[in-house]
């Protein structure tokens, strides 16, 4: 992370463009603060751990079988040789890659059969051939077939279907998906590739949900970038287990993405998302499990902590160079349209300061269209006492949204020394983002994200009329609105009172009665009603 690139150097140009001087300020800023951190080091498993895991995936009995997509476009051969060698080595070996090629020539095929004529895999110590199947897919219809050879080896995992044309990414993807025959279907990037262990902890998460008698319907893992040789690995992607509200302000499941085959069989990938076909089907999938209104359905969700994906950048590649494909950003902001739409939501989704981050603007009042939420909170930021010193008591709290007021630095931005002390806190009191200066926006900008919370600090809270008795009750004192708002007036606080303490007691009496509480950084965004404007 913040390292100083041509990349970076265009990323920041483009930054200054759409959002002007002061903002590029503070984000360049806080790059320069990220330097300052210890490096980002990918360790991969050991050679101890990956030989177990050759060895307990049939001692425990996992029996799913991964179908992974791979649309091809003018693959460069080390890219594809990569790939394939990356499922090759696979420490669990149930799985066929079903490689869609759209290229006008059979220079990916090449690269196929060369790959699977030159010998394979050590991986279990065993010598794996691979299997090719050829043909050309015909325009998409009922009636759709494919020509084909015999397999040339003894293993078939690995089919080749050569697409008669280019109809996008979406298009490409569900040619491939006709032919997926596993119980799960995993996505892969045509340049990227999986780490060894990648398919093992799927299977593994997949057979502990069957044990627990709820069976996954999509999976997600931590993921990395990896530069074009592979020689350098950064800015990971530690991700949240699922996390309604932040899905809808950012693609962060990505990849690597696995999915129930017969959900996805019946989603497919719409075109008219293209670019961002896999967010539009992730958050179609939510929204079929009724995950709006049902927190209790996020069980089928998995989050798997590990990073299984790398994702190569180059210069072409969206991770690389944002502008190389806005229309992809274009269509995330339109697939989160379309899901708040489909709730019913009176929404509107709008692009952040930062490309590929959105907000949704609620019509009114947030609690008019989502029954399902119970609270929003925002930050509370204040002067640090000292080095590392962020008592959430004290008199220098500036109650606010995120909108800071008083001490202003020359060119209008706020004194380094005002940080967030308040806002999102985990189930363990843990205050998400505390110590981050006001004008930052924290790891991969999810201090500035609308999210869900297990809770929020009582001092910047608007709660909806039908829970401010159980506020009452909670906190000890009735529920009193600063004057033309609907947010909490917490002058009326007793002096003695622990915040930390009764704000998390309401987080959890509001989860148990089956709401959903909101953190939002800076709740102006999301509507008027709550301020009384």
């Amino acid at each position: 992370m913040g390292r100083i690139s041509r990349a970076n150097l265009k990323k920041t140009i483009y930054y200054l463009k759409r959002n002007g001087l002061k903002r590029t300020w503070y984000a360049v800023r806080e790059r320069l603060d990220e330097k300052k951190q210890l490096p980002y080091l990918w360790t991969p498993p050991s050679e101890t751990e990956l030989e177990n895991q050759r060895r307990q995936w049939e001692e425990k009995g996992f029996s799913t079988v991964f179908s992974i997509l791979v649309p091809a476009y003018r693959t460069k051969p080390e890219y594809l040789k990569e790939l394939i060698e990356s499922l090759l080595s696979q420490t669990y070996p149930k799985w066929e890659l079903i490689l869609a090629d759209a290229t006008e020539d059979d220079s990916v095929e090449c690269v196929v059969r060369s790959i699977l004529d030159s010998g394979a895999s050590e991986a279990d110590g065993t010598v794996i051939g691979g299997g090719i199947l050829t043909g050309t897919v015909l325009d998409r219809g009922n009636d759709n077939t494919i020509g084909g050879n015999i397999p040339e080896h003894p293993d078939p995992r690995i089919r080749y279907i050569r697409l008669q044309q280019n109809a996008g990414i979406a298009e490409n993807t569900n040619q491939a998906l006709t032919f997926a025959t596993g119980d799960y279907v995993g996505l892969l990037d045509h340049d990227d590739v999986l780490t060894e262990n990648a398919l093992y902890e799927m299977a593994a998460a997949i057979e502990e949900g069957r044990q627990q008698g709820c069976m996954p319907k999509m999976l997600y893992s931590d993921e990395d970038k990896c530069n074009g040789d592979r020689t350098e690995y950064y800015e990971p992607n530690f991700k949240e287990d699922f996390n309604l509200d932040l899905l809808l302000s950012n693609n962060y499941i990505c990849h690597f993405l696995v999915m129930d085959r017969a959900l996805i069989k019946r989603l497919k990938f719409r075109r008219e998302f293209e670019g961002a076909q896999d967010y539009d089907l992730v958050l179609r999938a939510v929204a079929e499990s009724g995950l709006a209104a049902r927190p209790d359905a996020e069980k089928s969700i998995i989050h798997i902590p590990k990073v299984l994906y790398h994702w190569r950048c180059h210069p072409g590649s969206t991770a690389e160079n944002p502008r190389s494909k806005l229309h992809a950003y274009e269509a995330g902001r339109r697939a989160i349209q379309d899901f708040a739409d489909r709730a019913g939501w009176r929404a509107k989704a709008a692009d952040t300061a930062h490309v590929g981050f959105y907000l949704l603007q609620y019509e009114g009042s947030l609690f008019d269209s989502r029954p399902d939420v119970g609270a929003v909170g925002g930050c509370v930021a204040g002067r640090r006492r000292g080095a590392g010193n962020s008592s959430l008591a004290g008199k220098k709290v500036l109650k606010g949204s995120g909108t800071m007021k008083g001490n202003p630095m020359p060119g209008g931005g706020f004194k380094h020394s005002v940080h967030i002390i308040g806002g999102r806190m985990a189930e363990d009191g843990t205050v998400y983002y505390e110590n981050l200066p006001i004008n930052y926006s924290g790891y991969l900008h999810r201090a500035i994200l609308l999210q869900d919370a297990f809770a929020v600090d009582i001092r910047n809270i608007c709660v909806r009329p039908e829970c401010r008795e159980l506020f009452r009750k909670v906190i000890g004192v009735p529920y009193q609105a600063l004057p033309g708002t609907d947010f909490f007036d917490a002058s009326v606080l007793p002096e003695d009172c622990d915040i930390r303490r009764v704000s998390l007691e309401f987080g959890r009496v509001m989860r148990e009665a089956g709401y959903r509480i909101i953190y939002a950084y800076d709740q102006k965004q999301l509507s008027t009603k709550m301020y009384g404007e």
